[in-house]
């Protein structure tokens, strides 16, 4: 071993550290923009409540050297200007808080203690320390008190920074959105990540992507990055959705992520289906029902159309089912008036919208059907539902021409050439929704 030259790498290596670690001491607190920002925040908060006389607010981050930096420059500005005490829980260090128990200044605060300072009312605080005054208003933490904690007093999260698994962050707004919350608001605050972080990640799915086409070309099982490659894209899909779609709470039963929100509860319901009625192979295609419009309920007058694509196959199928899970069935939801209401890509909503429309009903509402068969003539002159599906198919077509150049310009395969719809001979109509005016 050439002992020399490692001394001299070693050096110079040792150099670079001492340069980067001398750029970063250069780079205090208030230069800190998102620090900066969190401080606006709270202070905003505390002068504004969103529930009279609540200060509470918790704050997430995934690292507790974060937790540590937070608590060290935010703790003594909030006690000093606002005579508020703050917490730091973390699953590596021991708690820490401003606040001095009465019973016992010198005396640590544990982790229980801690929390039922910060939320005295759900963890019945008169109770297990009748005899203690004071509360803790602020509370920093890491994800180990993410689950299984009611923490309700609070009407505040920030998620200071974004957990690599979306689920994380819901689990964390579950410690205030809780049952028995005496707030009738409650807010969530996220941090994204800025666009370098964003540009590094797509480098990140690059290098990934090419290690997928080496591995193509050579035996098959060298890639070891590949199970990590499509979990950076899966993830980044959760974190725009959960960024530019509302989530709802109850749509998170499973807690398995924000992409799949339970199909399973639908597979259930045919399940049933086929056991209480039988198979539904020899049921004809075509089948329709009609059921009055709900506004309330999200059901607009329109059509539902469910459709077979009898063309893609293979690997233009497998690129398709990427984007629609349903595939190679497509649901597509056109108003009377010719407007898309949901296209095929929203699949949890059209089969929620299907399902509150038909379930537990067998028998035909006449309030609905009656005005279908008069406009119709008892299905004779189906014109205007002939147009509403060419409709829907063109709707389609012009998704998937969107979804074609954008593939081109993302990492991975592209779906464009693959496998183009070309109109209505390449679907087959199975059946149709009819949701009528009221």
């Amino acid at each position: 071993m050439d002992l020399p030259s490692w001394e001299h790498d070693l050096g110079a290596d040792l150099a670079v550290i001492d340069g980067l670690l001398a750029e970063m001491a250069k780079i205090t607190p208030a230069d800190d923009a998102k620090l900066q920002h969190v401080k606006a925040q709270i202070e905003h908060k505390l002068a504004n409540p969103i529930n009279a006389g609540n200060r509470k607010l918790l704050i997430f981050t995934a690292f507790a050297d974060t937790a540590n930096y937070l608590y060290d420059n935010l703790a003594p500005g909030l006690f000093q200007k606002h005579g508020i005490h703050t917490g730091k829980v973390t699953g590596s260090t021991e708690p820490k808080t401003t606040l001095r128990l009465a019973a016992n200044p010198r005396q640590g605060v544990d982790f229980q203690t801690m929390l039922t300072l910060f939320a005295p009312r759900a963890k019945e605080k008169a109770l297990t320390m009748p005899h203690e005054p004071g509360e803790i208003d602020v509370m920093i933490g890491t994800d180990c008190i993410s689950e299984g904690q009611n923490l309700q007093d609070c009407d505040t999260v920030i998620n200071y920074d974004i957990h690599w698994n979306p689920v994380r962050i819901i689990q964390r707004f579950g410690r205030v959105d809780r049952i028995g919350s005496p707030n009738a608001r409650i807010q969530l605050v996220n941090y994204w990540p800025d666009i370098s972080l964003d540009e590094y990640i797509r480098l990140k799915e690059r290098v990934e992507s090419r290690m997928m086409i080496a591995d193509v070309t050579a035996t098959g099982d060298d890639n070891v990055l590949s199970a990590q490659s499509n979990d950076v894209a899966y993830r980044k899909e959760q974190l725009r959705r959960l960024q530019e779609e509302v989530i709802e709470m109850e749509d998170l039963k499973t807690g398995v992520s924000i992409t799949d929100l339970g199909l399973n509860d639908f597979r259930m319901d045919l399940l049933n289906y086929v056991k209480a009625h039988g198979d539904l192979a020899r049921a004809p295609n075509g089948l329709h029902a009609v059921v009055p419009a709900n506004p309330e309920k999200g059901l607009k007058p329109g059509v539902i159309f469910t459709l077979r694509n009898r063309l893609l196959s293979g690997t233009a199928g497998a690129l398709v089912q990427q984007k629609n899970r349903l595939h190679p069935y497509y649901l597509v939801y056109i108003g009377m008036d010719g407007g898309i209401i949901a296209d095929h890509m929203e699949v949890k909503a059209l089969l929620d919208l299907a399902r509150n429309a038909c379930k537990g009903r067998s028998e035909p509402i006449p309030a609905a059907f009656e005005p279908f068969n008069k406009a119709t003539d008892d299905g004779r002159n189906m014109r205007t539902y002939s147009k509403l599906l060419d409709q829907a198919i063109h709707s389609m077509i012009e998704r998937q021409q969107e979804q074609d150049v954008d593939s081109l310009f993302s990492p991975g395969k592209t779906s464009a050439l693959v496998g183009e719809i070309a109109g209505l001979e390449d679907f087959e109509l199975i059946s149709f929704l009819v949701i009528q005016p009221a």
